[in-house]
């Protein structure tokens, strides 16, 4: 059962659970929508709950071996413009409760890496929200596989990074930053799944490749071939928005999430590093967004 099924990582995993010939239950609030029909005609059987609502995913989970759980924070796209890292926390621990209270056999929660470093040093909030999900699905017991992945590749696709023709994040130029595709989060809770005698009980980071932002948007132009130069946004800029999200930049620059790549590869020796995943899919997701853009036509 996946949790959150047509966000991107919960997309991802189903389409690797199908792919592996598992039956799968998406998880949905809007079953009726574009992304639910799309994992419906894969195969996935499609099942109205909410993660607000414990008792619509204890009923869901009725049966059901395992469980992938994934929770959205602040200001990830399709939350309500009020969604707080308080109601991540209670999404995710709703959850787990559903987990504990269906017998779920074996629960995989996407949390992020650098999350277990709480307690050592200061973290910012969405590290300290996965951190009291994570508490609480080992207070509970479950039979839990725990995945800590960095930063996603895909967050180089829209808005969020991509503005006026560049590539414009708070991150220093020259400080290199773990990134990694969310398809290889799919194929790993895929493969623990799969292979329950070996993940039940296991945490573990993810990252797929480790460059600068003046690299990574080298990486795009030459994919895109096109200009796509990186503009810094001062911290302070940042800041006046949310000082949460100036510190977590702040964080990036200085501590960043320390994934150990090699041994994600040993997992997964086709993990994909930026020029792969550029080649597959993320050069394509880009060129699509800046066509919408205003600047596009100027910048091609």
């Amino acid at each position: 059962m996946v949790v959150g099924a047509t966000g991107l990582q919960g997309r991802a995993v189903t389409r690797h659970m199908l792919g592996s010939g598992w039956q799968v239950r998406a998880l949905t609030r809007d079953p009726d929508g574009a992304p639910a029909k799309e994992l419906a005609s894969a195969g996935a059987q499609i099942v109205r709950a909410q993660m607000e609502d414990v008792a619509s995913l204890i009923a869901a989970a009725d049966g059901a071996y395992g469980m992938f759980s994934v929770q959205p924070t602040v200001g990830s796209p399709g939350t309500a413009p009020d969604f707080s890292a308080e109601d991540e926390v209670r999404w995710g621990i709703n959850v787990a409760e559903a987990a504990h209270a269906a017998g779920i056999e074996h629960f995989v929660f996407t949390s992020v890496a650098g999350a277990d470093r709480h307690g050592s040093e200061t973290l910012p909030q969405n590290l300290v929200s996965k951190w009291r999900i994570e508490q609480h699905i080992a207070a509970l017991g479950l039979p839990a596989t725990i995945l800590r992945p960095v930063s996603f590749m895909e967050n180089f696709t829209g808005a969020y990074a991509l503005q006026n023709g560049a590539l414009t994040t708070a991150l220093a130029p020259e400080v290199p930053q773990q990134i990694m595709a969310v398809d290889d989060v799919g194929f790993v809770t895929a493969l623990a799944l799969s292979r329950p005698e070996d993940w039940i009980g296991r945490e573990v980071a993810l990252a797929g490749d480790e460059l600068t932002p003046v690299r990574i948007a080298a990486a795009i132009e030459n994919a895109l071939g096109h200009p796509l130069p990186y503009v810094r946004i001062p911290i302070e800029t940042i800041r006046a928005l949310s000082e949460d999200f100036a510190f977590a930049n702040e964080w990036l620059n200085e501590r960043g999430y320390r994934a150990d790549i090699t041994a994600t590869r040993r997992i997964h020796p086709e993990a994909m590093n930026l020029r792969t995943w550029l080649e597959r899919t993320g050069a394509a997701q880009i060129a699509a967004f800046l066509a919408t853009q205003p600047t596009a036509g100027q910048n091609a």
